[in-house]
């Protein structure tokens, strides 16, 4: 009777904007430990297909939510804990460990370390060793460096933005890994990199609309082909600054001739289409945007997408300026005003006096500002409660605050906190399908605030922040130039969109 393989499950994954003075700990992580792995990723729950044709082990995994760099003890112990786990299950086996699924998102940045994804695999590396077969799944706004390809042997990302793709992913990411050790024995695919001189945000390359559309679109006709085991495109991650962030196109397999040529087509398709690549939206300044949307043919509900200060993108959240420009709105700021609910701010030094005071309570709090305050300070003003909810698994605590003489319902948290479903408002007694104005710290809509949008309207607001959209202002140093769009079209020459076969040590050319 065939052995089973025995996996091991690893990896920490973060989206981390170096533009954001926050620092993420490792208890932003939530680490899963051990059997705990298998009740997040339950499509490896005994009785299921994936499940039952290896032998999984878990050591620890961390996600966390998007925000600034990650602090390097922090790092190090949860990496410290990683390589320890996976020390005690080689040491059980009487044989090297068959395969690894390295559960990343590919966006972590680690105070005085660069491309730490390509840092975190050497280190387990040096545990299992060169011949376990690594298979990694990653977020499409990652990054795939030369370095951290030659560690793998198996790499796939999400195909959609909004990513509504993540489990179909992590699950093929682990099925390729068994194709390779089981119909394939072992054998390892060729890889084909390509890296794209092409740095965007999010917010300008959703699988939404054309171009990246068509791109993704490309990747699953890619991998139909004969000998081809996986076709990936990844954007980049836009808000760090490190010589790894760019475009990337990587496809994986068994035919040569076959993934040089769709890898190729890949990166040329993304290439050409450059000029096409627009914001999700209509843009404008968060002037601009308050002015559409308190105009009275305005459609409501009016989304406004304060994207500077994203927590989903590694925003710190607490950024004050667009709350305090919409509180000094005379069209706006009144009692007869547009109802506009605001989502959300921090205010941690507030909870303690709002929970004494109660619902229908009228207080007076200071917000914001307390990692981030380089656009403006804490903002404080009076309200009634209209809302207290504890308990969140994100927020810990969250309050919603009338603010006096207005018509604005501010939401704040004892911690940052993406709101992206409809239950985030209504267990705070909100409606926002009945609101007027909906400001939420997100760039691109998720899901359900984009089938809300559809039935009224939306803008995305240019403003300042660790995920400022307008690149330029930031200041990347440390990325390779040129790169479009940051650099002009004069700067370019000839782009070099050859594949470049990444290998492994026991590979050799062909």
């Amino acid at each position: 009777m065939q052995r089973l393989p025995v996996i091991a499950i690893a990896g920490l994954a973060c989206e981390n904007s170096t533009f954001t003075p926050s620092r993420t700990l490792a208890a932003a992580f939530h680490p899963k430990r051990g059997a705990a792995i298998f009740e997040k990723h339950d499509f490896l729950q005994p009785g299921t297909f994936l499940a039952d044709a290896a032998i999984w082990k878990g050591t620890l995994i961390g996600h966390a939510l998007p925000g600034g760099i990650v602090e390097r003890s922090s790092y190090e112990s949860l990496v410290e804990e990683i390589v320890s786990r996976l020390f005690e299950i080689c040491n059980s086996l009487d044989r090297p460990l068959d395969g690894l699924w390295f559960d990343i998102h590919g966006a972590m940045s680690v105070e005085g370390l660069d491309d730490v994804e390509y840092i975190l695999l050497s280190q387990i590396r040096e545990v299992i060793g060169p011949t376990t077969i690594v298979s990694a799944s990653m977020d499409l706004h990652g990054n795939v460096s030369q370095d951290l390809l030659h560690q793998l042997d198996l790499v796939t990302c999400y195909r959609t933005a909004p990513h509504v793709d993540v489990r179909e992913t992590r699950e093929r990411a682990c099925r390729n890994l068994l194709t390779v050790l089981g119909e394939k024995k072992g054998e390892r695919p060729w890889k084909a990199w390509i890296p794209i001189p092409i740095l965007l945000p999010g917010e300008m390359t959703s699988t939404r609309d054309e171009p990246a559309k068509s791109i993704y679109a490309a990747v699953t006709e890619v991998e139909k082909e004969d000998g081809v085991l996986d076709a990936s495109v990844w954007v980049g991650y836009a808000w760090a600054d490190e010589p790894r962030n760019r475009a990337v196109a990587v496809v994986t397999g068994y035919n040569l001739p076959t993934i040089i040529t769709g890898a190729e087509t890949l990166a040329k398709n993304f290439w050409s289409a450059r000029h096409a690549f627009k914001f999700v939206a209509p843009t404008g300044s968060l002037s601009a945007c308050l002015d559409k949307a308190a105009t009275p043919n305005a459609g409501r509900p009016f989304f406004i997408s304060d994207s500077g200060d994203n927590p989903t993108a590694g925003g710190s959240g607490d950024v004050t300026w667009s709350l305090q420009q919409i509180l000094t709105r005379s069209d706006i700021a009144r009692p007869d005003g547009p109802r506009l609910i605001y989502a959300s701010i921090p205010a941690p030094q507030a909870i303690e006096n709002v929970c004494a005071a109660g619902h229908g309570a009228t207080i007076t709090v200071t917000a914001g500002a307390d990692v981030d305050d380089v656009h403006a300070g804490p903002v404080t003003f009076t309200g009634r409660v209209h809302a207290i909810k504890h308990n969140d698994p994100h927020a810990r605590v969250e309050f919603v605050l009338h603010i006096s003489n207005t018509n604005v319902f501010v939401i704040l948290t004892q911690l940052r906190k993406p709101y992206h479903k409809e239950h985030d408002f209504t267990d705070l007694d909100l409606r926002p399908r009945e609101a007027d104005i909906v400001v939420v710290k997100i760039g691109y809509l998720e899901p359900e605030l984009w089938d809300m949008a559809r039935g009224g309207d939306w803008m995305l607001a240019l403003t300042p922040g660790g995920v400022d959209q307008d690149l330029k202002r930031l200041g990347h140093r440390k990325i390779v130039r040129p790169m479009w769009p940051l650099d002009d079209e004069g700067s370019f020459g000839d782009v070099d969109l050859e594949a470049r076969i990444v290998l492994m040590s026991d590979q050799v050319g062909g």
